[in-house]
């Protein structure tokens, strides 16, 4: 006899509960069963919505640069396969879509005051003494303030001497000196710098730690650079 009174609550609650299923199923609400679930488990009703994607900035950073700076981002090439790029402030200066890289050292030259593009080539850093030759005639009169942005594709040092070392060394770049057949480089340097750059990756060619079969992974590096005071 004293089951008849939790009994009686329970079949006045499961006709409710019925009751309100019908209701809804009538009125079009076709969720109610779900609704009803969600109350007897106590599973939250609530649609999770995805997380926002982190919001990128000019060349895909991830933070914006201050005013009067320049963004980047340079990646070097893959192997023999995928060739380098630059972007800069949300331009993109050389890559294979622009049909403008080639094997060796590829180079832009931008003036660091205005960001203009002043010149964009490849040199062959493996056949011939071509590549060096015109290397050193692009380099050689660049003038103070030009920013230099380089990054290797496929085999970058091959026919490096040491004028071309040099140069490179006063632009500010700390692993000329020790960049060999097939390394990744990737650099940004500057006429007339003061210290070594801050912008710089370098991975030795080495069979032991090599990605791919002969050639080390690709490199890349990206920031904002100041614009050149006039």
């Amino acid at each position: 006899m004293r089951l008849a009174g939790p009994l009686r609550i329970l079949a006045i609650v499961a006709t409710v509960g019925l009751t309100w299923i019908l209701g809804n199923l009538m009125l079009g609400q076709d969720n109610a069963l779900s609704r009803l679930q969600q109350l007897l488990t106590g599973e939250s009703s609530e649609v999770p919505t995805p997380e926002s994607k982190p919001r990128k900035y000019k060349c895909g950073l991830p933070m914006p640069c201050p005013d009067r700076h320049f963004a980047f981002r340079i990646v070097s090439g893959a192997a023999n396969v995928i060739g380098p790029k630059f972007c800069m402030d949300d331009q993109v200066l050389m890559s294979s879509v622009k049909n403008n890289v080639g094997r060796g050292l590829n180079i832009a030259l931008v003036n660091g005051v205005t960001g203009e593009l002043m010149g964009a080539k490849y040199f062959d850093m493996w056949a011939g003494d071509k590549g060096i030759n015109e290397l050193l005639k692009f380099l050689r009169p660049i003038y103070e303030g030009t920013l230099v942005f380089v990054a290797s594709y496929d085999d970058p040092a091959t026919k490096m001497n040491e004028e071309a070392r040099k140069i490179f060394n006063e632009l500010g770049s700390k692993a000329i000196n020790g960049l060999g057949f097939r390394d990744s480089w990737v650099f940004v340097g500057a006429k007339g710098i003061e210290n070594k750059s801050p912008f710089e990756q370098h991975i030795k060619n080495e069979k032991g730690t090599n990605k791919y079969e002969g050639w080390p992974e690709a490199v890349q590096i990206e920031g904002c650079i100041p614009h050149k005071a006039t």
